[in-house]
């Protein structure tokens, strides 16, 4: 059975229907995820939430320790994530509170580590389709289900931050084509593929970003506002995409589950054995089988 993963704001763990629910402390060899791990059960899909920021929202997007937070979800047995994030719109048809689910990045943050793998063990994961088109299907039919509006598709901006963007910078981004801009999913994204993760995007529009002549001053009071607007309905669609992931296939006939498979270029004799161990959980299937 599939065990879902759910990496979100604070909002997004409090579910309807949600049974067994217990915050527990999982540990990685990369340092401390951002908070505790939420382990529960929905309509009989075990899940498993962790606050992307820990409760209360206290790590900004560049401090976040993303190789904790993928390595913890895959020590506590997750097989798909499913990303649910703010973001603004860089498309006049993406209003506020529209949800886009993403199937493109472009990662433009340069302070973050962005691999598990490093010197003593070299990988290359393939990334030209960076999300799970199955579970971005799931999600896509579960919001249709559930009455919820979703853009099927898009790319999105990954900036560093803290900052929001200056007008020209938005400009750039939507002369790219880029649909929405945030600041969260690089390197999780890599890192969820790595770990040989199905993973996939909610992107919630917040805002219009800067570039739109109506809204060319991003406030966090009207991100927070919107935010708790699409709450409800991230947890709606949270609701509807369980059950549907619950009677899943063993492995991801996308390739997700095997994505190391011909990844690791370093030599088996050549390897170092401290990042051998610190990988027994994301690579422990190749490096170990």
């Amino acid at each position: 059975m599939s065990v879902l993963g759910i990496i979100g704001g604070s909002g997004v763990y409090q579910i309807d229907g949600l049974t067994d629910m217990r915050w527990q402390s999982v540990s990685s060899p990369f340092g401390p995820p951002s908070d505790e791990l939420l382990f529960g059960t929905l309509d009989g899909q075990p899940l498993v939430f962790l606050p992307r920021h820990g409760r209360g929202h206290k790590v900004p997007p560049s401090d976040l320790n993303f190789r904790a937070n993928i390595d913890a979800m895959k020590r506590a047995g997750v097989t798909e994530i499913i990303s649910v994030s703010a973001v603004g719109s860089l498309k006049a048809e993406l209003a506020p509170g529209t949800f886009v689910i993403v199937d493109q990045f472009i990662d433009r943050t340069f302070a973050r580590t962005k691999s598990f793998f490093g010197p003593g063990l070299v990988a290359h994961v393939g990334l030209g389709h960076p999300v799970c088109g199955r579970l971005g299907d799931a999600i896509a039919d579960a919001a249709a289900a559930s009455g919820i509006a979703a853009k099927r598709g898009g790319t999105y901006l990954v900036m560093e931050g803290p900052q929001f963007s200056t007008k020209a910078e938005s400009e750039l981004y939507r002369s790219w084509g880029c649909d929405v801009i945030g600041m969260t999913n690089m390197p999780e994204a890599k890192l969820a593929r790595e770990a040989e993760l199905c993973y996939a995007t909610v992107a919630m529009v917040t805002d219009y970003d800067c570039w739109h002549p109506d809204h060319d001053h991003v406030s966090v009071d009207t991100v927070v506002k919107v935010l708790l607007e699409n709450a409800d309905r991230a947890r709606s669609l949270v609701r509807a995409v369980a059950p549907r992931l619950r009677h899943g296939p063993d492995l991801c006939p996308r390739g997700c589950h095997r994505a190391l498979d011909n990844a690791i270029i370093t030599h088996p004799e050549a390897r170092d054995p401290e990042m051998v161990r610190k990988l027994d959980a994301v690579a422990g299937r190749v490096l170990n089988g």
